[in-house]
């Protein structure tokens, strides 16, 4: 019966790779169809090119003789990042020189990387293709070098790092690791945050209990712990800042962004400037998702959520009361917000809004949008008005996003020619940087991919007892050797916990790799600290006995956990009011018979 069953199971992966692969092959000709007609190249497109150019008999010879002539020396850092196609594609030159000792015409190969940092498999770089560069540099006569120590880190950093790694070593986990040692002579730590508690499963509410959605927000278990982890985390990194260490040195790593945003959220309550150098997305920041509910609503004025949310902002600055009071207008006269506000009869604080909205749809109906948004911007003091709104600490980055939608106004589609809805669409839909105002002297938060290649004094770990990763589903199981032309094998997985016998050794294979590329994500995560490295985690609903958290605790010095009440305010972000001097009016006395000429100083 097992065996009947195991034929099934492979009958129904053979019938599942058919069919992908008739889908795949029918959206990849739809895709080149589509670039072909919009003229679009992706980087897929640069890396085949360049692979064909190297590799076809009729092109390679006076292609490789154009690089040799005007190529000497070439240098590739961070090799362990290379997949196997580009890898290919510079084999495809280089391989004409393996065996000749390099020769009078071959250029000087000189390749960096180290596997430990290849942390990047969803990109398909594989450590593996490092290792059959190394073997080809053998084959040109080259020479391997190889160096473990480092200027980074302090000994009780490295010390962890190398505790940690041989431990994983010596359990097969993680082959090849030596040990590192540093030239670094500061005084470094590894401690540990108090690990947030996982309360006792509570039972589910009886049908005959109601939550008003209006006043009692919906908690999420996990949500809620993420939070209280991030507040515990924020209100220390405040008493750090309070001693005396500058934001700039301080570098928060998670392994998701979700973390980072509550942890954004979480310092910036506290007055402290935090900033994410992989999401400057300008359609992301607060402020111009309030200018752009605002273009909404002019466009469609029908809008009321977007309304709602424009009047709240601080262009408006109207209260939760004044909302109720134009809904309630709206529930007794049938008619959209927009409409009910160019009435009369309304409180003080909604007196003239419906006049200003009006005003300014109009310069949005008859004016390019850049236009009619620097109009807006002079008859609503915009900007001076977000800034008096925002902290202190966040006053600077706030003018800089405002300024960059307005420059993004007269850069999006010619500026000219785009329509004001058509902005709100591409702001929404990203992809437009924002400018980094507040980078020199922010808090860092950085997914331990961006972080890869930075440094700061000290190092927090967000999430770190998270339990292993679950089953994968929709996948592909893809063996390509560095050392081969092609893949040898490309498999469509539909899901990781139920496997045909055809392809167990392969999904073994990768779930070995997936390990030690968790290792490797690990190693670089703790060498990004220079002096101190923190850590912080949420018990975890099952066994992680694997986390990076079980495998650090033990050599970690336990802090004492910050509760909101224990944080001192740093005295560079307390608010103060904004003062405008006035100066005193200058009088001329000037006598009635006196005559003024004009010159060149009048």
């Amino acid at each position: 019966m097992l065996q009947v069953l195991e034929a099934q199971q492979q009958h129904e992966a053979w019938l599942y790779q058919q069919r992908m692969t008739r889908l795949a092959r029918l959206l990849i000709a739809e895709y080149g169809a589509l670039k072909r007609e919009r003229g679009w190249v992706d980087m897929s497109d640069v890396e085949r090119a360049a692979l064909h150019l190297l590799s076809d008999t009729t092109l390679s010879g006076w292609v490789q003789e154009r690089l040799d002539a005007r190529t000497r020396h070439l240098l590739i850092d961070e090799f362990q990042d290379t997949n196997p196609l580009q890898w290919q594609a510079l084999h495809a030159w280089l391989a004409a020189y393996a065996g000749s000792g390099g020769g009078a015409m071959a250029p000087r190969l000189f390749i960096v990387g180290d596997p430990k940092q290849s942390i990047y498999r969803f990109r398909r770089a594989e450590p593996q293709v490092f290792e059959a560069a190394k073997a080809f540099v053998r084959e040109l006569g080259g020479e391997q070098l190889s160096c473990d120590h480092t200027h980074r880190n302090a000994p009780e950093v490295l010390a962890r790092v190398n505790a940690t790694l041989v431990q994983a070593r010596e359990e097969g986990e993680y082959p090849g690791f030596r040990t590192h040692s540093t030239e670094s002579q500061r005084t470094g730590a590894v401690q540990a945050l108090p690990a947030i508690a996982r309360p006792a499963k509570e039972k589910k509410e009886a049908a005959t209990e109601w939550r008003d959605s209006l006043s009692q927000p919906r908690h999420q278990p996990e949500d809620t712990l993420r939070d209280l982890e991030c507040r515990q985390a924020a209100a220390w990194i405040a008493q750090q800042i309070a001693a005396g260490l500058p934001p700039r040195e301080i570098m928060v790593l998670a392994r998701k962004r979700d973390r980072l945003a509550a942890m954004e959220t979480e310092l910036r309550a506290l007055g402290i400037p935090a900033l994410q150098p992989e999401k400057l997305d300008l359609g992301e920041r607060p402020e111009v998702q309030d200018l752009v509910a605002l273009l909404d609503v002019l466009v469609s004025p029908a809008h009321d959520l977007s309304l709602a949310r424009a009047l709240r902002s601080p262009l408006f600055g109207l209260s939760d009361e004044a909302l109720i009071e134009i809904a309630l207008r709206q529930r007794t006269h049938k008619r959209p917000w927009f409409e009910l506000l160019q009435q009369e009869g309304w409180s003080p604080a909604l007196q003239g809004v419906g006049a200003r909205l009006q005003r300014w749809r109009l310069w949005v109906d008859h004016l390019p949008p850049h236009d009619a948004l620097d109009a807006i911007y002079e008859d609503g003091d915009v900007i001076a008005r977000f800034v008096a709104a925002a902290p202190p600490t966040l006053r600077t980055g706030v003018r800089a996003h405002l300024q960059a939608l307005l420059s993004a106004a007269l850069q999006l589609d010619g500026g000219r020619y785009v329509t004001p809805y058509g902005l709100v669409r591409a702001l929404r839909a990203g992809g437009v940087p924002a400018p980094q105002a507040a980078g020199a002297e922010a808090v860092q938060l950085l997914t331990v991919h961006g972080a890869k290649g930075l440094e700061a004094d000290l190092v927090l770990l967000l999430d770190t007892d998270a339990p292993p990763q679950r089953a994968q589903t929709m996948g592909v199981l893809l063996d390509w050797p560095g050392e081969e032309a092609a893949p040898l094998s490309f498999v469509f997985l539909a899901s990781e916990s139920r496997v045909p016998p055809s392809v167990r050794e392969a999904l073994a294979r990768e779930q070995r790799e997936r390990q030690r590329e968790e290792l490797n994500a690990l190693y670089v995560a703790l060498t990004r600290a220079r002096q101190r490295l923190v850590l912080s985690s949420v018990q975890p609903y099952g066994d992680s006995a694997r986390s990076w958290w079980q495998r650090l605790v033990a050599g970690c010095e336990a802090l004492a956990g910050a509760g909101p009440a224990a944080v001192p305010a740093p005295a560079a972000v307390r608010d103060e009011p904004i003062v405008l001097p006035v100066l005193p009016a200058v009088r001329f006395d000037v006598p009635r018979d006196a005559a003024v000429l004009p010159d060149e100083d009048t």
